[in-house]
């Protein structure tokens, strides 16, 4: 844990500069950190600015933090990623790992080879999304939740959205057997899309090209699709 992430509802209504921990980030700050009294720790506000939190009060249940703070978070990558939903084991780490590269946007949409039950999945049910986003967040620093949503019909997505969603921006689709390789260090708004294991069906490919997006390739390697996520976002930004 870089970053001490913040809820507002951490303040004490007394004192607006002290904020309240308990559980997992309390734990983590006297197992981890071994914070004592008067020591300085790295914290953010969800949402707002970075500053430090100095230990005032701690005990076996809680612990207090007087807060600062005077740093704008890191700004975010110019890319929205448009992947097809994945299977709930490897989103978890998705979610996780594109929030600490600094995606701005996530949307997570249905396609042929997405198999359904992936929607039913518990991962959707409480605060699991926000939870694997917080530590997104604070590995890397960062306070300011990426947008995501969810498109549960491919083709009415990309008829009425997706030609709008990359208008004026490189709109790419990372495919393992495009003739064109994936361009490096782009200095523009970007759309990625990111298809499901076995990847999109012809018909999906033809769709999204029509709607304007260009397929890349990385090779001729066949990529585990958090791996693809990894190297194409590298390779652009």
């Amino acid at each position: 844990m870089n970053l001490i992430l913040l809820q507002k509802t951490d303040f004490l209504k007394t004192k607006k500069t002290r904020a309240h921990l308990t559980g997992r980030r309390q734990k983590h700050v006297l197992e981890i950190h071994k914070a004592k009294l008067g020591d300085e720790l790295c914290v953010g506000v969800m949402n707002g600015k970075i500053g430090k939190g100095k230990v005032v009060f701690l005990n076996a249940d809680t612990l207090e933090l007087d807060v600062t703070l005077f740093e704008n978070p890191p700004e975010k990558l110019p890319v929205t990623l448009a992947l097809a939903l994945p299977r709930p084991i490897m989103l978890k780490r998705i979610l996780s790992t594109v929030t600490t590269l600094g995606i701005k946007e996530l949307i997570l949409f249905n396609s042929w080879r997405v198999e359904k039950s992936f929607w039913n999945s518990s991962i959707f049910k409480g605060d699991e999304i926000t939870e694997q986003i917080s530590l997104g967040l604070e590995q890397a620093r960062d306070t300011v939740f990426p947008k995501i949503s969810f498109r549960r019909y491919f083709s009415a997505f990309v008829k009425n959205e997706v030609p709008k969603l990359v208008d004026k921006k490189l709109a790419l689709l990372g495919h393992p057997q495009a003739q064109e390789i994936c361009p490096r260090n782009v200095k523009q708004e970007t759309v990625l899309f990111i298809g499901p294991e076995g990847g999109f069906i012809p018909s999906e490919i033809d769709a999204l090209i029509a709607s304007g997006v260009k397929p890349v390739s990385l090779g001729k390697r066949i990529l585990r699709v958090e791996t693809a996520i990894d190297v194409l976002l590298g390779r652009l930004f």
